[in-house]
């Protein structure tokens, strides 16, 4: 009897309804979390909407006086600009090479240290190290160090075997900003690529070696389709990134020759800076920002298409 009671206690325990959590249960972790969330909000709408204000209106440092509405003026002046059209596709041109670069040269490092060697741990370091100078440091270095005409050490190499050195910085100055941005950029991708390879089936690869599968047939059917996600990866945030480089045109070329390493970042700089037009500037500014989400918007389904296979 007692048996049975206590069984009938335990099952009438079990049916009893849980409780709704307090409502202050759930209102205190939103109460802490409101003051971060309203920073992040001011930092990024506060900036958004001056850019849409100041886009609307006339507003030239050299002639504050002069100001008012104007629409759409300001987006027809910067799109109509004769440097707009140079500054997309140099923009363009500069994100599609410094992305194959950075994936064609990462993936290879990547392979290349895979394999346990004697000092491994020790190139790792230097393959990544490039990462962590600033991009004015880079720009400076590439600049004095190895581009200088006279005494770089590529002018060296080229007077080694006879040749005239180039003046990389005006024969090929946008050229040269891809170099140095994909310098930078390299170790990023390698670090990516690495980091994948350590996941990758070992059983399965050792089976395909048995098999007599070459090693060109390896890259092609497990190596390459095991990167695949990385790579999404790799190219939706260099993409998203390397829309905004600047300090490297500005400290090497200021855009030139002429427009020639001129982009769409470095076209606003020009309104904004050196035109003091912070009307043109900031319709400048939200086409870039149209621009960035447009390409973010097309990399995410990129990269979820890649993790959903």
């Amino acid at each position: 009897m007692c048996r049975v009671s206590a069984r009938c206690a335990d099952t009438f325990l079990y049916a009893l309804p849980v409780s709704e959590p307090l409502p202050m249960n759930r209102l205190l972790p939103r109460l802490l979390l409101t003051p971060a969330v309203a920073t992040l909000l001011l930092w990024m709408l506060v900036p958004l909407v001056m850019s849409v204000y100041f886009s609307v209106i006339r507003y030239n440092l050299m002639q504050p006086e002069q100001t008012g509405f104007i629409g759409f003026e300001n987006f027809e002046y910067f799109l109509t600009d004769p440097s707009f059209s140079v500054a997309v596709l140099n923009t363009i041109w500069l994100l599609g090479s410094v992305i194959v670069i950075t994936v064609v040269m990462g993936a290879a490092l990547a392979l290349l240290i895979d394999e346990a060697f004697p000092g491994r741990a020790v190139v790792r370091l230097l393959l990544i190290s490039p990462f962590f100078v600033m991009p004015t440091v880079n720009a400076l270095l590439w600049k004095h160090m190895m581009m200088h005409p006279i005494y770089g050490a590529l002018a060296q190499v080229w007077i080694f075997f006879g040749a005239t050195p180039l003046e990389w910085l005006s024969d090929f100055p946008l050229g040269s900003i891809v170099i140095m941005v994909a310098w930078q950029w390299l170790p990023f991708a390698t670090l990516i690529f690495m980091t994948a390879l350590q996941s990758m089936n070992r059983e399965q690869l050792e089976a395909a070696r048995m098999d007599g599968a070459t090693y060109l047939q390896q890259l092609r059917y497990l190596y390459i389709p095991h990167l695949g996600r990385s790579i999404a990866v790799v190219v939706m945030i260099e993409m998203i990134f390397l829309l905004s480089i600047f300090a490297e045109i500005f400290t090497t070329t200021g855009g030139g020759p002429g427009d020639a390493s001129t982009n769409v970042a470095f076209l606003i700089f020009k309104q904004a800076l050196l035109n003091f037009d912070a009307g043109v500037a900031s319709a400048g500014a939200l086409f870039a920002v149209l621009l960035a989400n447009i390409a973010a918007a097309f990399l995410i389904r990129l990269v979820g298409r890649n993790l959903d296979t």
